[in-house]
């Protein structure tokens, strides 16, 4: 007899996959007993139960490795604390390289791992061929092997955890479908469903496929689309043994793992086939979709070059069933930006079950702390825009995504789907001028400029690329002439209200109670002190402010911002995002520039650095920031939309005299780098203080009424930090850094690299990164000790510093 579905629990978790059991596990964990698992059919019946069950921890940063780091040792004793075996496997892992470019891409991954203490073997063509006897290896290059990576089976994994659940009190409801998320006073308070409504503290959709049209029924984005998935199954045959490490080939687009003595061959093909576009079938439980031969046939071409045995084996099973991709593959996680008391733990693209361990107990963190364990930007659901959830955008990516798994993963290398989105009004006017666009957050962004001649197009290597000695040459003329640059990407937000200045300057490290016209440059940071943002705020009036931050960040801060306006507070934030383009004019001779197009006086003295007011640009009425992110001299313009074209046409126009030249963001990236500039989500989140990143100069210490963070700042500042952000310039100039190379100090890793990019007026790659230090000694202290940084297994002398390399004193900026 069916058990009654309770009518509250303190958490209602919605989806029995492996993440939604994870979860459920990881609560009780923490001590929150009173959790509720509803699933709609059975458990693991969606993804979960045909997924490969492949286990390997070396992810794109430090914490996605942590967090698989964490899964593994949490598989291994999961069948000894529950009893439920799982079929968990540390066989290894082995993935080859047939060409330069991907041994590069191991190497350098191999590399990343070592920072973060995982085992890593770079292997030979011979050693290969030894871990696989049956592989053809003759135009292998070499390869990299991980002894601690393994694999497991899906549902007993998941049975284990749904196990350890109700052991600490949990419930799990099966055949229970939930209709609806009930919203009350713009929270989500509970559960509709077709035995009823559960009413709950916390409701968390864990709903895979599904997650999609279930949040935007409450107006939540979580944008996911389902695409085929293929593998195939052979007869058993002898060279099939137990031990033989899970092998990826790449470039073959392919995967092998032994399964029962026989084989499992997968693929993330380069285009793959999205599936429910006309949504998923109401009964769809442990179903498959149709087989599709002609598609995964040239997969099993290059599989029968690499495995030659395979051409004499039968195939028992091909299999298809859907999986659940991102537009920018990775996972959706955490608190839903504009619904509290709503989580997002959905759109695992294939890797649900290396990544269910931990994703599961940082959101049960999450939930039990009401912050996040550590910095999750890379896959925290605030960082999705609105237009995400549109239906043939996502049909049109996931075409691209699930191959994108396998893909070189170049540095710049963009998306080539579901583009253009959001364009700037001037995107033809800088397409004719040469520009190359990349894309951020749905913008189109000039990223770099081809000469005439030069076709704007990227050609991908690990090596100096196709657009360096372009971008060096608008590098050239931002530092010795004037640029210009398209911004309107920026997020941008005004604060509004007889309160809006008590609330700024509570939510501002810095003081934000200044005098209208005044630019502040601020960080916004959570009770521990960590940086929730780095931004610049404008004051308007007194009862107005403009707040302007990365195009990446436009759901998060304002969602943080609004979070933090007090319920009695007259005061509004409105996203005025879509309301003004920005072209940056930046360099020596911007202010020459500029001063032929306006009346109104750009002179040191009446426009000091900071400064902020409307002036006469053109035709149009704008708003002038003398504010920089390059290091020189340079005003902001803030545009009204329909004036952008007139204005830009304008600076162009009077710029042949002062040697203007278009520059594009890769020009930018190589400019702040230079100044020591840091950059949001790479060189400093929500982990790390503003003492830590060299920014305690822009903290406002005793101002009325204090900050956010504050007391957790100051608890800081008198035990002393316990690493500093340094800057490193590589001696060798043809040393190419990108992130996450190691940082070597006297022989051993102590860290690395955040970002980087050539720059080009010193002559060689800058890159940031912390080094830890003793808490309360001099600064200086971390510059002691010989430095290197490796580079794809070679490590490469560099000098260290804690000064910005260039301008050191602001005499260009203060100009």
């Amino acid at each position: 007899m069916a058990k009654p579905l309770p009518t509250q629990a303190q958490v209602v978790i919605i989806g029995g996959g492996v993440v939604g059991c994870s979860l459920a596990y990881h609560l009780v964990k923490r001590g929150w007993s009173d959790v509720l698992l509803l699933e709609r059919k059975q458990l693991t019946c969606g993804t979960t139960w045909h997924a490969a069950g492949l286990i390997g921890q070396l992810r794109a940063t430090s914490n996605m490795t942590r967090l698989a780091q964490y899964t593994t040792g949490l598989y291994q004793g999961l069948e000894a604390e529950t009893g439920q075996a799982t079929g968990f496997n540390q066989c290894g892992s082995m993935t080859v390289a047939d060409n330069a470019e991907r041994f590069e891409e191991l190497k350098r991954g191999a590399s990343m791992a070592r920072v973060f203490g995982l085992e890593v073997e770079v292997i030979s063509p011979s050693e290969i061929k030894r871990a696989w006897p049956a592989l053809f290896v003759d135009d292998l290059v070499g390869g990299v092997f991980l002894p601690k990576d393994g694999k497991i089976n899906p549902i007993d994994v998941a049975q284990a955890l749904a196990k350890g659940a109700r052991a600490g009190g949990a419930r799990i409801h099966e055949g229970v479908k939930v209709s609806g998320i009930t919203v009350q006073d713009g929270r989500a308070v509970g559960v509709t469903t077709d035995q009823g409504a559960v009413a709950a503290e916390v409701v968390v959709n864990c709903a895979g496929m599904w997650a999609r049209d279930l949040a935007a029924s409450a107006g939540v984005t979580v944008p996911l689309h389902a695409a085929e998935h293929f593998y195939i199954v052979t007869e058993p045959f002898a060279a099939m043994t137990p031990d033989l490490p899970v092998l990826r080939d790449p470039d073959s687009y392919a995967y092998y793992k032994e399964d029962a003595g026989k084989l499992l061959l997968g693929a993330f093909e380069p285009v793959a086939k999205p599936w429910g576009m006309g949504g998923i079938p109401e009964d769809f439980s442990f179903d498959t979709l149709p087989e599709d031969y002609d598609h995964f046939e040239p997969v099993l071409e290059k599989a029968l070059h690499r495995f030659p045995i395979l051409g004499d084996v039968g195939i028992q099973l091909f299999f298809n069933g859907p999986e659940s991709f991102t537009p920018d593959d990775r996972y959706l996680l955490g608190p839903a930006p504009t619904l509290p008391g709503f989580y997002i733990a959905a759109g695992f693209n294939s890797v649900g079950i290396q990544s269910a361990g931990g994703a599961g107990r940082v959101l049960a963190d999450w939930i039990v702390d009401g912050h996040a364990p550590m910095d999750l930007w890379d896959v925290d659901v605030r960082r999705v825009m609105p237009f995400q959830r549109n239906r043939a955008y996502l049909r049109d990516r996931t075409t691209e995504t699930l191959g994108l798994l396998y893909a070189l993963h170049y540095p710049f290398r963009q998306v080539e789907t579901a583009r253009p989105v959001r364009t700037s009004p001037l995107h033809d006017r800088l397409a004719a001028a040469g520009a190359c666009f990349g894309e951020l957050a749905g913008w189109e962004r000039p990223n770099w400029y081809a000469p005439r001649g030069v076709e704007p197009k990227y050609e991908y290597t690990y090596g100096r690329q196709n657009w360096f000695d372009h971008s060096a040459a608008e590098h050239k003329a931002v530092r010795e002439a004037v640029g210009l640059f398209d911004q309107t990407s920026f997020a941008k937000y005004h604060l509004e209200g007889p309160d809006a200045a008590q609330v700024m300057n509570r939510v501002c490290a810095n003081e934000a109670d200044v005098e209208p016209g005044k630019i502040v440059y601020t960080q916004w940071l959570n009770e521990r002190g960590g940086i929730e943002a780095d931004l610049t705020v404008t004051r308007l009036a007194d009862d107005a402010y403009m707040i302007v931050t990365s195009g990446t960040s436009q759901v998060r801060d304002l969602a943080w911002l609004k979070a933090h306006i007090p319920a009695d507070a007259r005061a509004v934030a409105t996203d005025m995002t879509s309301a003004y383009a920005v072209l940056g004019v930046m360099g020596p001779h911007a202010r020459n520039l500029l001063q032929g197009l306006t009346p109104d006086d750009l002179s040191n003295g009446a426009f000091p650095f900071g400064t902020s007011r409307e002036i006469d640009l053109g035709y149009a009425r704008v708003r002038a920031s003398r504010i920089t992110y390059v290091g020189e001299l340079g005003w902001e313009i803030y545009i009204p939309m329909e004036f952008a074209a007139g204005v830009y046409d304008a600076i162009v126009a009077a710029g042949a005299d002062h040697g203007l030249k278009h520059a594009g963001y890769h020009a930018l990236n190589s400019l702040r780098i230079e100044k020591g500039y840091r950059h949001w989500g790479h060189d400093i989140s929500d982990e790390d203080s503003p003492l830590q990143s060299g920014l305690g100069f822009a903290v406002a210490w005793d101002k009325t009424g204090g900050f956010i963070g504050r007391e957790a700042l100051l608890r800081q500042k008198e035990a002393g930090v316990d690493r500093r952000l340094v800057t490193f310039a590589m001696d060798d100039p043809d040393s190419l850094l990108y992130h996450n190379e190691p940082i070597v100090r006297d022989g051993r890793i102590v860290g690395y690299i955040t970002s980087a990019m050539y720059g080009h007026t010193l002559g060689c790659c800058i890159g940031l990164g912390y080094v830890p230090c003793t808490p309360g000694a001099p600064a200086k202290d971390v510059l002691e000790g010989r430095y290197e940084i490796e580079v794809a297994g070679d490590r490469r002398p560099a000098t260290p510093s804690l000064r910005p390399l260039y301008d050191p004193k602001r005499e260009k900026i203060l100009a």
